[in-house]
């Protein structure tokens, strides 16, 4: 009710006044209350409080406006995930970076629905999201990892992230709709005597396949373990080791040299007492 009431104190828009930006702000404040499905070009026209040829006239379809706010979404988003990982703290910050995305995905459905869900992007946003992955795999590479592993590295972020996300994100839209539909795993048929495991780690608070804080950090952990074993065991690490033993290797060959020449002067010698 409160929602509605300020919608209706929204004061009469002069003629002429209306631009792009300011049907973008009210498409948003819209999708907030009806959702992003229901939003419609009618409804915005009234919500705007101006006829709906106007809309149209920047905006020829509902698709164009829902590219118009993913582009926006997008920058918004862009500024939301910083900071971005760093080389030197990789592990610690592609962590914060995972988490950050998840909690701002869930955080705002409307941008879960528009980037995730839709995911229409033009030509300059799809050039910023390659940007910021970009940063990403280079402080990936720059941290030891080579190039290949840095790409399936953040793949599987990217995708852990989003894949939580979306699976919340549809449980939350089918108990908000009318059928009031679950996820599978709530209806699970577990008991002590059938599935004791199970029954047993219930009891515990674990739902397996629940994209919930538990198996999403349990997740998370897995991804960042094992990309530090292949920084510890990969060309960078072995070539800091060889390094660190060069030292020793060449004092060997000195000390080797040196007595090198001793040897060969006593040969002559042994050779003329053989005579």
């Amino acid at each position: 009710m409160a929602k509605r009431a300020a919608a209706e104190k929204r004061p009469r828009r002069e003629r002429g006044s209306l631009n792009p930006e300011d049907i973008l702000d009210g498409a948003f404040e819209l999708a907030e209350q009806v959702s992003l499905d229901n939003l419609s070009m009618p409804m915005l026209g009234k919500h705007l409080d101006v006829g709906v040829t106007s809309i149209y006239w920047y905006f020829r379809k509902k698709d164009d406006l829902l590219n118009a706010m993913t582009d926006r979404a997008l920058h918004q988003y862009a500024t939301f995930v910083t900071p971005f990982v760093e080389a030197a703290d990789w592990q610690e910050s592609l962590r914060t970076h995972a988490r950050t995305m998840r909690e701002t995905f869930l955080g705002n459905p409307i941008l879960c629905d528009l980037i995730l869900i839709r995911s229409a992007l033009s030509p300059e946003a799809a050039q910023l999201g390659a940007r910021m992955t970009e940063q990403v795999i280079a402080s990936l590479v720059e941290a030891g990892l080579s190039l290949e592993e840095a790409v399936d590295t953040y793949s599987a972020v990217e995708l852990h992230v989003h894949g939580t996300v979306v699976l919340q994100r549809l449980y939350d839209k089918n108990n908000e709709s009318e059928a009031g539909a679950s996820a599978y795993y709530e209806h699970l048929t577990i008991s002590a005597d059938t599935t004791p495991l199970l029954a047993e780690a219930q009891s515990k608070g674990l739902r397996s396949g629940a994209p919930d804080d538990h198996n999403f950090e349990y997740g998370l952990d897995c991804i960042l373990e094992r990309a530090h074993r292949l920084i510890e065991s990969g060309p960078g690490t072995k070539a800091k080791a060889s390094a660190r033993k060069t030292p020793a290797k060449a004092a060997a060959k000195k000390t080797a040299a040196k007595k090198a020449p001793a040897a060969s002067s006593r040969r002559p010698a042994k050779a003329a007492a053989s005579k």
